[in-house]
């Protein structure tokens, strides 16, 4: 059973804070010499205990993550990253500011289409949405008239380019069930559930929180998988998934234990490093490497990681990356020749506008 932040002493407080130093995060040894997990610590200004957490969609050196979590007083905070050798998140700049409102956010904060933030908040059992610009949470879903169980704890939407890519899936704390959402845009920048799919045969255990995808070609993992924090059982797992982006339950690894109240989840665009949030245990921010870094997007082309991100620079490595021959240079697709031409230019602001850095 979870504790919330209301109902904690100031004993349980002290026992909380030091959780983590009474837990040792051990990467389990079938990864342990692949991959290394670094603690973050607290991020400045930031309320105990944590959700979720993700980057801004529109830049990959704030983060985004939810303090006062489970309750009415909860709110996404910003924070400002620092990155060292290899662009790796190393830590926190300043002090955080409040994002927006987002009472009871949970395990699942994560981007989705049209720039929303996509909120799973528990134990109330809804799905919270809040646009670009927005500070207030301007939709939420009631979702038990659609016989989600109580309560959803996570959502995240399938990547590009794996199985699945786009779907929008959800997965509930005290049951570990596993759903299917088609969303439709409502006509007001925010999104509906048409309908919701149970997958019974993904049904997940450990009283699963945020859920990720692993970066495709990673050490370890040929197939295309799935990283879940589980907060019943204070570890991490890995799941291959199927043609729909489902996990396949006879596939679980355990990636990570030890640890107290694992949380969010979510994977950093820049370097491909796991980035975790306990709830609890301190309320820390944890970060695994030595996944492999997502492909370049488009339209940052030089990987400058400064406004403006978008220069002359990258028009140059755009050119030189068609002369190369690589594919994604055609940004339309176009298959007769000249493949590259005016279209292309359009596409590749419209790939910047649209978030893809």
């Amino acid at each position: 059973m979870r504790l919330r932040s209301s109902t904690l002493t100031a004993a349980a407080i002290a026992s909380l804070a030091g959780g983590l130093a009474a837990h040792a995060q051990i990467v389990a040894p079938a990864f342990a010499q692949n991959y290394t997990i670094v603690d973050l610590g607290s991020p400045a200004g930031v309320l105990q205990n944590y959700g979720g957490l993700t980057l801004k969609f529109d830049d990959p050196t704030t983060l985004l993550i939810g303090g006062s979590a489970n309750g009415s007083a909860g709110q996404i905070w910003s924070i400002h990253v620092t990155r060292g050798a290899g662009n790796h998140i190393t830590g926190f700049s300043g002090t955080a500011t409040v994002f927006c409102e987002a009472a009871y956010n949970d395990g699942g904060v994560t981007n989705g289409p049209g720039h929303v933030l996509f909120l799973a908040r528990w134990p109330v059992n809804e799905l919270g949405q809040t646009k670009a610009g927005s500070t207030i949470t301007d939709k939420i879903i009631n979702l038990a008239p659609l016989g989600i169980a109580t309560s959803i704890s996570s959502i995240n939407f399938v990547p590009v380019g794996y199985p699945g890519a786009g779907r929008c899936k959800i997965s509930t704390y005290s049951g570990g069930e596993w759903w299917d959402l088609a969303l439709t845009a409502d006509g007001t920048g925010t999104y509906d559930v048409s309908t919701a799919t149970q997958v019974p045969a993904s049904q997940l255990s450990g009283s699963p929180e945020g859920f990720t995808y692993v970066p495709l070609g990673s050490p370890l993992f040929p197939q295309p998988s799935l990283i879940v924090a589980e907060y019943g059982q204070g570890s991490v797992a890995t799941y291959e998934i199927n043609g729909t982006g489902d996990p396949i339950i006879a596939t679980r690894r355990e990636f990570i234990s030890g640890l107290a109240g694992a949380e969010g989840s979510f994977i950093d665009p820049v370097t491909g490093d796991f980035l975790f949030s306990t709830f609890g245990g301190g309320s820390h921010v944890l970060v695994v490497r030595g996944f492999t870094p997502p492909p370049p997007c488009y339209a940052n082309c030089d990987g400058t990681l400064n406004p403006p991100y978008l220069n002359v620079n990258d028009f140059g490595c755009f050119l030189n990356r068609y002369a190369a021959g690589d594919p994604w240079a055609n940004c339309d697709g176009s298959t007769s020749e000249p493949t590259l031409n005016v279209n292309d230019f359009q596409c590749f602001l419209n790939k910047y506008a649209a978030g893809c850095f």
